[in-house]
């Protein structure tokens, strides 16, 4: 009877993520009816009335208020606006991403895409090596790893793919065509990214996602849990890492920033110390997150309070 019942609750289950998917596609379906940048600005609009409305706004308050206790409510809830606005748009751009990626390495920055940073890139591409570079969500962070390709490096990404399943493959899908290689998130993620390395490859990764366990750190003056990875891939092949973002800028354009490599916190054995690196990522994207507060999510539950709401 048990067995009966979970294969009841995970047809249901399967069902409701494929009638979820169905209703995401045909909503970007509709969009693609439209010019860009109206479908782009609509989606916007609407996110920053619906997002307030649902149960992740008051999480992202909440991060809010414990990550500006000096701002006031007005304030932390234009911020949260404008967070539904950059994931209105983040999901809508997927649909558009081959109008809107038009960065040419040979003509500068004369349209939508802005490069910060081309020397490190053409560096990068002109002298290959192992190297790691990571990123945060802000901005459309997808466009990093199509800006990469665009200089002609290959760079294995780690992703968290979405829950729902039929989503996750479609994104999946969208990625590969223009991202290069992915590697989900799971149990041999770590082994797949090691392996990139010695080969002589490079590798991409968010650092700034939920951990329930690693490296004790601190963000925005909060206790949190931070994957150790990049660390130890660092510290086993003593490879360089370079910080890159991206800046949602007016007018629908975007600029995308690759940093100088930064200098790996060592120990007093001339090791590489895990925490304060994972420390560092953690500063990084504070300074990045408090310059646009409105492009991070604030409603992933970062600091683990969900529970006590």
């Amino acid at each position: 009877m048990k067995l009966f019942i979970t294969r009841i609750v995970l047809a249901l289950k399967k069902f409701g993520d494929w009638a979820t998917a169905q209703l995401i596609f045909g909503l970007l379906g509709l969009l693609q009816m439209l010019p860009t940048a109206k479908a782009i600005d609509f989606v916007d609009r609407m996110a920053r009335r619906i997002g307030p409305m649902t149960s992740r706004h008051q999480l992202a308050m909440e991060n809010l208020r414990r990550a500006y206790p000096e701002k006031t409510e007005a304030e932390r809830e234009e911020i949260a606006r404008d967070m539904w606005g950059n994931m209105a748009r983040l999901a809508a751009e997927y649909v558009f991403l081959d109008d809107l990626f038009d960065y040419d390495p040979n003509a500068g920055n004369t349209g939508t895409i802005e490069v910060s940073g081309t020397d490190i890139f053409l560096d990068l591409r002109d002298n290959p090596r192992p190297f790691i570079v990571f990123t945060a969500h802000t901005g459309n962070f997808e466009l990093l790893p199509i800006a990469a390709s665009a200089f002609d490096l290959d760079v294995t990404a780690l992703f968290r793919p979405p829950n729902n399943r039929y989503v996750a493959e479609r994104v999946m899908k969208a990625r590969q065509s223009r991202m290069g290689k992915l590697v989900a998130s799971n149990s041999g993620a770590a082994w797949t990214l090691a392996r990139t390395l010695e080969e002589g490859g490079a590798v991409g990764m968010l650092v700034d996602q939920k951990f329930h366990k690693g490296v004790t750190t601190q963000f925005f003056g909060l206790p949190v849990k931070t994957n150790p990875l990049l660390a130890k891939l660092q510290r086993q092949y003593d490879c360089e890492v370079y910080p890159a973002r991206s800046i949602r800028l007016p007018n629908g354009r975007f600029r995308l920033e690759i940093e100088p490599a930064v200098t790996i916190p060592k120990d007093a054995n001339g090791n590489v110390d895990v925490a304060a690196t994972a420390q560092m990522l953690n500063d990084k994207v504070e300074a990045w997150v408090r310059e646009y507060p409105g492009q991070w999510q604030w409603f992933h539950d970062r600091w683990a309070i969900k529970h006590e709401l």
